[in-house]
């Protein structure tokens, strides 16, 4: 079996594999570089071992190191799936309980600990587009940087981000995709030689002399900056559900690894909780890959993602189902079928409202928490510590830019440089991590003439590309850059505003000059493989909500090296629906099917979830200790052992907390669990001395 993707619309083919591994004993293949989780998912392999307390099965969750569930032996070894590449005749077993460990010869003698320092002025821990936009600044005044990252290329989450970004365009590269943004600002910084880059190197400590901990290239690293900027980006949240345990359920940041960097078809189907930006992408791009995608729910009345994208979606035939949850997962040894009802306003799900989805995968995108506890601990100590992007605040990409050029120049003032920071910066930087503001009514307008444009968008978020797009200068935002755009003056007819919109939201109204005056032409942007439109043509139009208006004719697809990959579509439609059309399905819409009898929780332990993944501690062990009185985490560590698996805490401390809150019992009044580095594993031989 090989479940690699082999035709994208946006992304370039990778390498063909050619690393021959085994896993079980069995031959596999793994393309160059390529991580062991990968090219396990693509073997599919989903399974990575079982669990020593209850013999759950493992599979993957983060796919970032920031978890455990991705363990496997490597040549003896064990080690984080996702984090170790694939070598050739590398021996990859499973993790079977407490695997037994390799037979070592001792040494004659034992080396002493020694560890290189190296003095910067100023160090960068994080190299997505927070800590790249604030080396660039600080690398084009000459300032010596050490930029630090723990993936083998920078880019952070732009590397996974196929789709356009919304913003300013000339403020922080609104219209370009995120894995274009990664290039160009990796580009800037290998132009700068004050800029040193340490990739494959995660920082795991910091010390009250001062001192950075970095393991880089197998080896532990002494780092003392005199100006320190954490720019470590956010986690994925968790969230413990019946069946939340089983291979299958995992973060959509871990499906975007899979799917937009690794190009493996990590699922055939899959069901989408969370309506944030998200999990309203994920679900757009794993359409992309050719994925099946079930629904989309979200618990709120309303989705938190950007409008564009929900309707986006919606045109394509994918459920968006507000005010609904997941109730539980289904499946053994992988998720085999999804429940999901309607639920009330304390979050409880109503009776009879249950559905059930057939799928192999659950993304879980129910939010991110910042990775700031480097960044807490070098404040404590007294070191001049700045934070950047998520692990300052989280927002969207496009801010996260914004806060890593300011916190750069917010640097090299420290010390001692006189530069400019634009007073219109940071009011940017807040309007960029705004939440989508008011939604307005729109009323179509019939322009007449041979051409004119029609905008979907009707949530106030920040975007301006239309504008910047338009050669005749005839669209305009009239106030900031939240408001809504405004079509005045003459229409080329170009297509470059429709090519331009990152939420696909504008689509040109022609004349049909070769039929009567009861049908119209209307162009839309396309960023699927033509092979999705129907081979007769015809396709079931939509308006801007996801509601079938009718049947439309494929006229011509539009395909050029100037369009940014993305397709131009003529359809010939009634002339009553042209101000409506704003796409047209790709996929059937499921709203699942009632439920009928329970959920599959026959046994009580698949209804007490599991709330701690590395130490597999479910919902009632917790519970049990809240009431007797526990009100110190640390405690639980000692008698439950959550917080003592390979993520250090990170994953199960909010629900935790969660179920604190939900027991009547403040915030306020529980002690967090202690914070001692190391922050992530290191291997013990990382601190011996070789022959470097």
């Amino acid at each position: 079996m090989d479940l690699r993707i082999t035709s994208h619309p946006i992304l370039a083919p990778l390498p063909e594999p050619s690393v021959p591994f085994t896993f079980n004993d069995r031959a596999c293949l793994g393309r160059p570089g390529e991580m062991i989780s990968s090219a396990l998912y693509a073997a599919g392999v989903h399974v990575f071992g079982h669990h020593p307390r209850d013999n759950g099965a493992q599979g993957i969750f983060c796919v970032n190191g920031q978890c455990s569930q991705c363990m496997v032996l490597a040549d003896g070894v064990p080690v984080k799936a996702c984090m170790t590449p694939v070598a050739p005749g590398l021996r990859v077993l499973p993790c079977e309980g407490l695997p037994d460990l390799p037979d070592v010869t001792p040494p004659a003698s034992r080396p002493a600990p020694r560890f290189d320092e190296t003095s910067v002025t100023v160090l960068i821990v994080g190299g997505g587009p927070a800590g790249m936009c604030a080396a660039v600044e600080l690398g084009r005044l000459g300032i010596d940087v050490l930029l630090i990252d723990d993936k083998a290329e920078l880019g952070g989450k732009l590397t996974l981000q196929t789709h356009n970004f919304f913003g300013s365009v000339k403020d922080c590269y609104a219209g370009v995709r995120g894995i274009d943004i990664a290039r160009i600002l990796g580009e800037e910084i290998a132009a700068l030689p004050s800029v040193h880059v340490w990739r494959e190197a995660a920082g795991v400590g910091v010390y009250s002399d001062g001192a950075f901990g970095i393991v880089h290239g197998g080896h532990y690293r002494i780092v003392r900056p005199a100006q320190v900027l954490i720019a470590t980006g956010a986690r994925e949240r968790t969230l413990p559900f019946p069946g939340s345990d089983l291979p299958g359920v995992y973060g959509a940041g871990a499906f975007q690894t899979l799917v937009n960097r690794d190009l493996v078809k990590a699922s055939g189907r899959l069901f989408v909780v969370g309506g944030g930006n998200v999990g309203l992408i994920t679900a757009y791009h794993a359409l992309q890959a050719g994925i099946e995608v079930a629904a989309v729910v979200e618990a709120l009345p309303a989705c938190g993602g950007y409008k564009v994208h929900q309707d986006k979606i919606l045109r394509l035939g994918i459920p968006v189902l507000t005010s609904h949850s997941i109730v539980c997962a289904e499946g053994t040894e992988h998720v085999q079928s999804v429940v999901a009802a309607r639920i009330d306003a304390d979050f409880r799900p109503i009776p009879g409202t249950e559905r059930r989805w057939d799928v192999d995968t659950v993304l879980v995108a129910v939010g991110l928490s910042p990775v700031d506890e480097l960044a807490k601990k070098a404040k404590e100590y007294g070191i001049p510590t700045w934070s950047a992007g998520d692990a300052r605040e989280i927002a969207e990409a496009s801010a996260a830019i914004f806060s890593g050029k300011i916190a750069g120049r917010k640097i090299a003032r420290e010390l001692g440089i006189l530069i400019d920071i634009p007073d219109d910066w940071e009011p940017l930087e807040e309007i960029l991590k705004s939440r989508p503001g008011t939604t307005h009514p729109i009323t179509q307008q019939d322009r007449g003439g041979r051409v004119f444009p029609v905008f979907f968008c009707d949530q106030e978020i920040p975007c301006n590309p239309c504008v910047d797009a338009c050669p005749l200068h005839s669209i305009q935002i009239p106030g900031t850059i939240m408001d809504l755009p405004v079509f005045e003056g003459k229409c080329s007819g170009c297509g470059k505003c429709v090519l331009a919109c990152p939420g696909l939201a504008v689509s040109l109204v022609f004349e049909d000059t070769d039929k009567t005056d009861d049908t119209a032409v209307v162009m839309l942007a396309f960023e699927f493989d033509a092979a999705r439109i129907p081979a007769n043509g015809q396709v079931i139009t939509t308006d801007r909500h996801g509601r079938l208006l009718g049947t439309g004719t494929v006229l011509e697809v539009r395909d050029k090296q100037n369009q940014d990959r993305r397709k131009l579509v003529r359809l010939r439609v009634p002339a009553a629906e042209k101000l409506d059309v704003a796409g047209f399905l790709v996929a059937d819409p499921d709203y699942g099917r009632p439920l009928q009898g329970d959920c599959g929780c026959d046994d009580p332990t698949q209804c007490d979830p599991i709330v701690c993944l590395c130490e597999r501690v479910r919902r009632s062990e917790v519970r049990a200790e809240i009431e007797a009185g526990v009100r110190d985490m640390n405690l639980l560590k000692a008698s439950l052992r959550t917080g003592m698996g390979a993520c250090g805490g990170k994953n199960c401390t909010e629900p935790i907390l969660r179920l604190y809150r939900s027991a009547g019992v403040k915030t306020e009044e529980v002690t967090p669990p202690t914070f001692r580095p190391l922050t992530a594993e290191v291997r013990l031989d990382a601190f011996l001395e070789d022959d470097r």
